[in-house]
């Protein structure tokens, strides 16, 4: 019998390798990588009409997939949102509804199963580099990211981090070696992040990277502050320099992350989140077009710049108005990776995958925040909760009894309040409001003591 061709049998092998390398790709689960910046507030990026601050490779993130206009925090300040992303949980769930100080009794209970920990269920191995902010009281070493079962956690608080410390050594990670010359915490952020792809590049991969920044004490790199102070139009809270040097930072660790997919050939099926925990402070940034900032349960605390690239699923240049909130994305990590809950804790979030492939709706009743404080917090707001169904929002203030209701469709400043021009609405959702706690087994409401709230 002839032998074949050499030629056909080179065309038959190339072929059943593409095919074998197709399987292997439609079989496995895509990548997962989310960045969170700190403090940053909706309006600061370019494609969200920002016009000072310079962020072209989170503005090519959105034209490259889709950008959420009401995309929200599911609190006004970090701590409850990351406990949510975590566990798909409502903060007032979780009993985590304000940030957790250095020496806090509270602390994220390695007894509930974070969304890393279901994706190890198919295969991924998981990293946290930076921001934690979950432990409660350091010293006690209760909560960890290690306990929570991350395989890799790098460059990740030890102490408290209030006053923040962005130049090697870090005063919180006393124990970090630099990898950089005069080293900025952002670059190193931003470098451990492509270091971990390419590590991983193998198999499916989970990376959470927490920046510190914008968080205040604002410090930014020389040369990039200089060019902001210098470029016209530069001010102190609109247009704040400083600000936007360290929004520039990490706008340049997106556009790695987006190389290093690209140059791995990961980019197709990795699923890349840009989005915030919450508000920026009004002492450094004004939100607008939104009122108030970071610690408020106004528009300004809690809505924020979200992005959402997957080229193998979502379509190029979308934007999607619909309500989502940070615990959405447990679902979702779940369901892109074909996990199915296991029924051992609630999920409050929804997926959010049929958005990302050109669905309208989730079809969900209301979104909720509970924050139950017993003082007012240092940048301005009290003890309060609030309700958004449709286009009306309702704010609960426990210091006051007070509530104040919105048409954000209309008002989406919440410069017009219509509690006394429609009752009924106001009673309604309150009554919606407290049903929901109950429900979800929230702290009781409690007035905050000291000096009067804010309500900018």
């Amino acid at each position: 019998m002839r032998g074949r061709n050499p030629r056909v049998q080179v065309i038959i092998g190339v072929l059943l390798a593409a095919i074998v390398f197709c399987a292997s790709a439609a079989a496995r689960p895509p990548n997962i990588v989310f960045i969170l910046a700190d403090d940053l507030g909706w309006s600061e990026l370019g494609c969200y009409s920002n016009a000072f601050n310079e962020t072209p490779n989170l503005d090519r993130l959105a034209r490259q997939g889709m950008r959420f206009t009401q995309a929200y925090a599911a609190a006004p300040v970090c701590s409850p949102t990351r406990a949510a992303l975590m566990t798909g949980q409502w903060p007032a769930r979780l009993r985590i509804t304000d940030y957790l100080k250095g020496n806090d009794p509270k602390f994220l209970s390695p007894t509930f199963v974070t969304v890393n920990q279901q994706l190890k269920k198919a295969g991924y191995v998981s990293g946290l580099i930076g921001k934690w902010h979950l432990n409660g009281d350091y010293a006690q070493h209760r909560g960890t990211p290690a306990q929570h079962g991350f395989d890799e956690v790098i460059c990740s608080e030890q102490t408290d981090i209030r006053g923040g410390s962005y130049w090697h050594p870090y005063k919180f990670m006393t124990n970090v070696a630099s990898r950089l010359p005069r080293e900025y915490l952002t670059d190193r952020l931003n470098l451990e992040a492509t270091d971990f792809i390419e590590r991983h590049a193998a198999h499916p991969f989970f990376l959470y990277l927490a920046h510190y920044a914008p968080h205040t004490r604002l410090d930014a790199k020389p040369d990039k502050l200089k060019k902001f102070k210098n470029k016209p139009g530069a001010g102190k809270t609109k247009n704040n320099p400083e600000l936007a040097a360290m929004l520039e930072s990490i706008d340049e660790g997106a556009g790695q992350i987006m190389a290093k997919l690209e140059e791995l050939k990961l980019a197709e099926n990795t699923l890349l989140i840009f989005t915030s925990d919450n508000g920026g402070e009004r002492n450094v940034t004004d939100n607008f077009p939104l009122r108030a900032g970071k610690s408020h349960l106004y528009e300004g605390g809690l809505r924020e710049p979200c992005i959402v690239r997957w080229p193998a699923r979502i379509k190029p240049r979308q934007v999607c108005d619909e309500p989502i909130i940070t615990q959405d994305f447990y679902p979702t990590f779940m369901e892109v990776a074909s996990l199915k809950p296991d029924g051992k804790q609630p999920i409050d979030g929804k997926s959010l995958l049929p958005l990302l492939e050109g669905a309208t709706t989730l079809n969900r009743d209301a979104l909720y925040w509970h924050y139950p404080m017993e003082q007012p917090h240092f940048l301005g707001d009290g003890s309060a909760a609030a309700i958004r169904r449709g286009d009306f929002k309702l704010l609960e203030f426990f210091d006051t009894g007070a509530v104040e209701l919105y048409n954000l469709k209309t008002d989406l400043a919440e410069q017009h309040d219509l509690a006394k021009a429609m009752p009924a609405k106001a009673f309604e959702l309150r009554k919606q409001l407290a049903d929901w706690r109950t429900r979800v087994g929230a702290e009781a409401p409690r007035k905050a003591s000291g000096t009067t709230p804010s309500r900018r």
